[in-house]
């Protein structure tokens, strides 16, 4: 591969690295918070299933925002994706569980405006939506996982050695499952705006065919393993701790609540088998992953009546507002830098 199409590469890899290191980590992160399972443990399938899932099943949403912002500029992906991944690496060491998705969406407004391209009021509402329902649904879908959960258990009534092993082999499983919608879900946050610009062409691997988006999304699925390894620590016990005291059966439900909204935004076959039935087609928008958490981990505090930290979820809940805002001003703010005084062509 060319050095430089690596440096144009390396700020969408910086990305993956922030989301690994801020979004990634909440699908662990109440599992290993109510030490059910150890970070090494965790951190090591979620990497692995979140390759996976960029790799198999991420063009879905990448399309969504290919819509809002079509950057066919290679110089104008490059400063996008590190806009972007600054400002999810500012939120992360301030301890936020802030969306990647959001920062990314500021950043192609960014480069909307500094372009003088139109953005797609539509296309905009549709992503605004999903922040808004992503929190909500996972609310209820807590709620119900929870009540769901507490019936079988008081019918079968294991004993506390084998409910334990079922505890930690769930959650095991629902991080998998939740890493998987991660990848697939949050690569086109990561590499997405890469794809109308990639000079990558299609190669064969090990007698597999890959193709640029392939080999984008697995270059940044990789990255995002690393971030997870790396730097995910912080956010984990932010989010598995801080906002209420978690049991192991309240984390399984959180994380398998996190992992189906996830999945929803992310399936194109589950879109499509709605689309059949007549009913509206679900979005295929990049959530966010700590949104998802978050709004689980309060709707299991609500139902069982726990105390919830109401200072950390609102600070939580202003990064997600400042989150797009500072992108926005941080890309049009690069995006001038580099092309004034780099000279490299971003639009």
């Amino acid at each position: 591969m060319d050095i430089s199409i690596v440096i144009f590469l390396s700020s969408g890899l910086f990305l993956g690295w922030s989301l690994g290191a801020n979004d990634a980590a909440n699908v662990f992160g109440t599992a290993v918070g109510s030490r059910m399972i150890r970070f090494t443990t965790a951190a090591a399938v979620c990497s692995l299933m979140v390759v996976l899932g960029a790799v198999i099943s991420g063009a879905g949403a990448s399309h969504t925002l290919g819509s809002l912002g079509s950057i066919s500029a290679i110089g104008g992906a490059f400063t996008v994706a590190l806009t972007a991944a600054l400002t999810v690496y500012l939120m992360t060491k301030w301890g936020l569980p802030v969306s990647t998705g959001q920062a990314i969406v500021g950043a192609i407004i960014g480069w909307n405006l500094f372009s003088h391209t139109s953005t797609d009021p539509k296309v905009l509402s549709k992503i605004l939506s999903t922040w808004v329902l992503c929190p909500i649904i996972a609310f209820f879908t807590a709620i119900a996982l929870y009540q769901m959960t507490s019936w079988i258990i008081s019918r079968l009534r294991p004993g506390l050695f084998a409910l334990d092993n079922w505890t930690r082999f769930g959650l095991l499983l629902a991080g998998a499952f939740g890493s998987y919608a991660l990848g697939a879900n949050n690569i086109a946050n990561v590499m997405g705006v890469f794809v109308p610009s990639t000079p990558l062409e299609q190669s064969v691997w090990f007698g597999l065919e890959f193709s640029p988006t392939m080999q984008l999304f697995l270059a940044g699925g990789i990255a995002i393993g690393v971030g997870v390894f790396t730097y995910s620590k912080k956010v984990m016990m932010t989010v598995g701790n801080s906002l209420i005291p978690m049991t192991p059966i309240a984390a399984w439900v959180v994380v398998m609540a996190h992992s189906l909204v996830l999945f929803l935004f992310s399936s194109q076959s589950l879109s499509d088998a709605v689309q059949n039935l007549g009913l509206p087609a679900i979005p295929l928008v990049p959530v966010s992953s700590s949104q998802a958490v978050i709004g689980a981990v309060v709707g299991i505090g609500i139902l069982k009546g726990l105390p919830i930290q109401w200072r950390t979820l609102g600070r939580v809940v202003v990064g997600w507002l400042i989150t797009p805002l500072l992108s926005a001003l941080g890309s049009m703010l690069i995006l001038h830098f580099v092309q004034n005084i780099f000279l490299v062509p971003v639009v």
